[in-house]
């Protein structure tokens, strides 16, 4: 985190109500996202609906994740009109982070394994960002902060502040936009909401506003079989692991502060063939392409589903379309990729059909 400021001058205070205006402006062109039903070809007792992120401005649900993070840091007087801004991220947030600095003329630099494909690397310099590489990474947390310090800007910290600078109280956070959106539907309070976990702080929202409102919808937790927050979940002791998911944006190799365990009612660990291929499935049910992540939410959507027909109960689920499969053209679409990983696809793609009929 930056050294505290010295007080404001009236210039600073001009900025800081100059950059707020502006991240709000951002926020009222975008709107809201579309709540997506999906398209069954039989009755399973339940309704799924896939709150589509990939609509806003940067393409993926780490766009509200960026704003409240500066929004934050503005109004905690850590990032003022010279401050360099820097993440531990090579992914969608560093991509949105990139956005919001560059709207309010800031440089920012995303620290990232050496690793990290050259397409993701290309969309944060399209939108402004620099990139600081790495060699492991476990190596960006320190690298991070290191390099604001080195340059005395602000090291956002993603993995610590999402789940304090987004307000779960409501002002149109995720939770508050789903609910609102599924008011007119024949089960406006569904049974179920699942998402995944990176930092954290979507579970920790969402499962936050469940609880200030008193709803009966329960979280369920869609984690790669690697990732660690299933494993703390199951056993409170264990804090980390060796996560070598292949599915972006969601899993961790350690406990991250913003996951608040407990927020998660249940908790579904899905492989990495089966989270792609489910990926596949909802593109070609969709029309377009998602990312793993989605295909992850789905695989433990599907869990649930099935229970629900199992049992006879009539309800509804929703879960996130986290981002747009066109990033993943080279991995999860491409049928190299996939064989050179030793991917068997046609398990998970099969039960899908079981569970929700062909297309």
């Amino acid at each position: 985190m930056t050294e505290p400021q010295k007080p404001c001058c009236r210039a600073e205070k001009d900025w800081i109500a100059k950059a707020i205006r502006r991240i709000r402006a951002d926020m009222t062109r975008s709107a809201d996202t579309h709540l997506v039903r999906l398209p069954l070809s039989r009755r399973i007792g339940a309704e799924v609906y896939f709150k589509d992120e990939s609509t806003h401005p940067t393409g993926s649900l780490k766009h509200r994740l960026a704003r409240s993070l500066f929004l934050y840091a503005i109004c905690n007087g850590w990032v003022g009109p010279d401050t360099p801004v820097v993440e531990a991220s090579s992914g969608s947030t560093a991509v949105s982070e990139a956005y919001f600095a560059r709207l309010l003329g800031l440089k920012f630099i995303a620290v990232m394994p050496r690793t990290t494909s050259p397409s993701k690397v290309d969309l944060i310099r399209f939108h402004g960002g620099d990139c600081h590489f790495v060699d492991r990474p476990e190596e960006v947390y320190a690298a991070a902060a290191a390099l604001a310090a080195e340059t005395r800007g602000h090291y956002m910290d993603q993995f610590t502040y999402a789940e304090r600078a987004t307000d779960w109280r409501g002002n149109n956070n995720i939770a508050e936009s789903i609910f609102e959106q599924m008011r007119a539907e024949d089960h406006p309070v569904p049974d179920w909401i699942v998402c995944g976990a990176g930092t954290g702080g979507t579970s920790a929202t969402i499962g936050r506003y469940i609880r200030y409102n008193a709803l009966a919808t329960r979280v369920c937790l869609a984690d790669p079989e690697s990732s660690i927050f299933h494993q703390h979940l199951t056993d409170r002791s264990k804090t980390s692991t060796t996560c070598r998911s292949t599915i972006e944006g969601i899993g961790r190799g350690r406990l991250e502060p913003s996951f608040i365990p407990e927020q998660i009612d249940r908790w579904v660990p899905v492989k990495d063939a089966d989270s792609i291929a489910a990926a596949r499935w909802l593109s070609l049910r969709l029309g377009r392409r998602v990312g793993g992540s989605t295909g992850t939410n789905l695989i433990a959507v599907a869990e649930l589903a099935a229970e629900m027909q199992a049992s006879g109960t009539h309800g509804a689920i929703v879960t996130l379309l986290c981002d747009s499969g066109e990033r993943y053209g080279e991995t999860y679409f491409d049928d190299g990729w996939i064989a050179g990983k030793g991917f068997d696809l046609a398990p998970a793609t099969a039960r899908l059909d079981r569970v929700f009929g062909p297309a």
